[in-house]
């Protein structure tokens, strides 16, 4: 997914499913590392993919608690 796609798509979700996605994407970042330790992967850049989209899941849970608060 495109960058800005997934930005898109994050501005659509609610804070329950930004930290289900964000839990998803930790799981998944650890198995990949695991699995890079292990074998070969045949995407390395997906580790990158993942952990820049962990970045911007973050970056909108506070960007939201930032407005929460200023309200």
């Amino acid at each position: 997914m495109k960058k800005t796609e997934f930005k898109i798509k994050l501005k659509g979700l609610t804070n329950v499913e930004l930290e289900e996605l964000l839990l998803d994407n930790s799981n998944n970042l650890s198995k990949l590392k695991m699995n890079h330790k292990t074998a070969e992967l045949e995407n390395p850049i997906e580790l990158r993919d993942i952990r820049r989209n962990i970045a911007r899941i973050n970056t909108e849970l506070r960007a939201r608690e930032i407005q929460q608060v200023n309200k």
